[in-house]
């Protein structure tokens, strides 16, 4: 196996999904007081979401609170219930071709700018025949991480 040519820095975001998104707000932004710093509505992805942080600067984590747009089409961003977990990567564009030939399974629509204004690459959940390796059952969202997260982990590194 050739030597990977990226790093995965840390968690970026996890999305959770409910048919109503008022019950996700009650528990995260109400009863355990993560702060809700922005919206994000998708009628081609079937999504409408708050995004809430956690943390503070550039070690700060996203909890995107999620409902469908349509409860009756697809993608159902509810179900499961934990819709994807992202992590940050140093150098995206080489993951994703390091990955590839590895044989690990890619979502549809390869990379492209995110909710939160970051380029992103979605891990399927499942290999298939062509490609046999998968997210064991998690979509995972591979984002990449601009100059000041990464100097962030790398400091964190250092002193760690």
């Amino acid at each position: 196996m050739t030597p990977r040519p990226f790093r995965v820095l840390g968690l970026q975001q996890i999305a959770v999904g409910a048919a109503d998104k008022s019950a996700l707000r009650r528990l995260w932004v109400d009863l355990l007081g993560l702060e809700v710093v922005g919206h994000f509505r998708s009628e081609k992805e079937n999504v409408d979401e708050d995004i809430a942080v956690v943390g503070k600067g550039p070690m700060r984590v996203e909890v995107d609170l999620m409902e469908p747009v349509d409860p009756n089409a697809k993608p159902r961003v509810n179900d499961p219930p934990l819709n994807h977990v992202g992590l940050w990567v140093d150098d995206l564009a080489a993951a994703v071709a390091w990955l590839g030939e590895q044989g690990l399974r890619f979502a549809p629509g390869g990379i492209r700018r995110g909710a939160s204004g970051h380029d992103v690459c979605f891990v399927h959940p499942k290999g298939n025949e062509q490609l046999p390796l998968g997210g064991e059952g998690v979509l995972i969202e591979l984002v990449q991480a601009p100059r000041e997260v990464i100097e962030a982990f790398e400091r964190a590194a250092r002193e760690g």
